[in-house]
């Protein structure tokens, strides 16, 4: 990779303050999903070093919690400062791991450096409470303190942002972390560690065990001195790892599968609601949970809104994501583009019209093109489970209720989006939906000052805002007792 700062491009273990790159480990390859061409490789750390990262960590964590809110802010600060002034290469390390447009990859970088900016203020406003006792001789105090050692699971859509929500919360509330990549996008985090080791964190306070996950998982899940766990996958493997997570009974924040809805109403600002649209369903490829999956658009206004949204789908550039203009890159593999057809496939055979886009951009590519597809069905497997994809499935529907119970009528609840310009209506509607996110008249609503997560099997545990850093402390109740007068 041509960088400006070459040693981000960083191809080693990352274990108690040490760069780990034994030849006598075996390597893990990552490809450009726009090429298929090979990168650069990693090594697939060990049981023993897996251990070695834990015992670090609890080592490392006496020290790391004692720094006053003051010290640990300091350092994420830095390191944010460092994210930004080093945007342009890390959003390339994003783009060749990842395969999402340059523009999209800059942004990724610039909201992964927000989140340390905020979570190096929320460190410092890591409150306890002062309670009224029942006694006249009590005095009750209660303390937020750092749980433990944390271990961190993260996935290949957000490769970079997505590190920076979950570990800088950790470190701002005094915690030490332990993080597991992907293993197809484990560069970008490689990279950050970079950084975050020049900002100024102490050895042991962060690792980042690369490979891929099984190796790493089963051992740190099952270690009694790891506290907590945080995960980014799906709900199948979420379960999974919570079944491993209760022999030692650990906290867990889980971010799983979702089936976002995207609802337009009759008195809609139709140009805004199609904008929203594009967002909601075609950035990153549609390959994030918070993307919009079910698009309900009223009777009145169906028409309309599919001739729109055919007109501006049917312009978005698909190509590698480092090409000038690029707006729509590859799935992350062969796997993920496979799946999208047999779900078009299916929804076709049983009665779905392709309004635009709808196969593979060339043969063994692993590019396909925004798709918009009509005449659905809700029972269609493409208004199941998250799509990962760019699938738009747009449904008529008539009646305000109606719609509701669809929009809720899925094991999960992320996010959910609607257009009206209604103010009662969109009090109704709001209140009504079962998620954790609602934009209303926007989608674009993700940021680190709001609390971001998802209900029913979307998960639990929320990410950014003040809730992030709450995550990693557990209260103490302290009383004082026999106080003389």
């Amino acid at each position: 990779m041509e960088l400006q700062c070459p040693s981000l491009f960083e191809q080693s273990a990352y274990i108690g303050g040490a760069w780990i790159d034994n030849t006598s480990l075996p390597r893990v390859s990552v490809i450009n999903p726009s090429t298929k061409e090979i990168i650069g490789s990693v090594p697939q750390v060990t049981d023993e070093q897996v251990t070695e990262a834990i015992q670090c960590a609890h080592a490392a964590l006496q020290d790391w919690r004692s720094w006053s809110s003051r010290e640990r802010a300091s350092v994420l600060r830095e390191w944010a400062r460092l994210v930004e002034h080093h945007r342009d290469d890390l959003a390339i390390i994003l783009c060749r791991e990842q395969g999402k447009p340059l523009h999209e990859a800059r942004s990724e970088i610039t909201q992964a450096a927000n989140y340390l900016d905020w979570f190096a203020e929320e460190a410092r406003r890591i409150y306890g409470d002062n309670i009224p006792a029942p006694r006249r001789n009590q005095r009750i105090r209660v303390l937020h303190q750092p749980i433990g050692v944390c271990g961190a699971i993260t996935s290949w859509t957000f490769p970079s942002s997505m590190v920076a929500r979950r570990v800088g919360a950790a470190l701002a509330a005094g915690c030490t972390v332990i993080h597991h990549p992907d293993p197809q996008t484990p560069f970008s985090a490689l990279a950050l560690c970079v950084l975050g080791e020049n900002a100024g964190l102490p050895r042991g306070v962060l690792s980042v065990l690369t490979g891929e996950g099984e190796p790493v998982r089963s051992t740190l899940l099952a270690s009694p001195d790891v506290r907590k766990v945080s995960f980014t996958g799906s709900i199948e493997e979420g379960k999974r790892l919570m079944t491993l997570c209760a022999p030692t009974v650990k906290k867990m924040s889980l971010e799983l599968g979702a089936n976002c809805p995207f609802i337009v109403f009759d008195d809609a600002d139709i140009d805004l609601a199609v904008k929203g649209a594009l967002d909601a369903r075609f950035r990153h490829s549609g390959q994030a949970a918070m993307c919009a999956n079910r698009f309900f658009v009223h009777e009145d206004v169906y028409e309309t809104f599919v001739a729109k949204l055919v007109s501006k789908v049917a312009l978005l550039k698909v190509s590698d994501g480092l090409d000038e203009g690029a707006q729509i890159g590859p799935l992350i593999g062969d796997a993920a583009v496979t799946r999208i057809e047999s779900l078009v496939d299916e929804a076709v055979r049983l009665g779905a019209k392709i309004a635009a886009g709808g196969s593979r951009v060339a043969p063994g590519s692993n590019f396909f093109r925004p798709t918009v597809l009509t005449n659905v069905d809700p029972s269609m497997s493409v208004c199941g489970d998250e799509v990962l994809g760019p699938i738009a499935s747009v449904l008529p529907f008539r009646d305000e209720d109606d719609v509701v119970t669809l929009a809720n009528d899925t094991r999960t609840g992320l996010a959910a989006y609607f257009y009206t310009a209604d103010i009662s209506r969109a009090f109704r509607v709001m209140e009504a939906l079962e998620c954790g996110v609602v934009g209303v008249n926007d989608s674009l609503v993700f940021n680190e000052v709001a609390p971001f997560g998802g209900i029913k099997e979307s998960g639990m545990g929320r990410e950014g805002a003040s809730s992030g850093v709450e995550e990693y402390l557990e209260a103490k109740y302290v009383c004082f007792g026999n106080l003389e007068r």
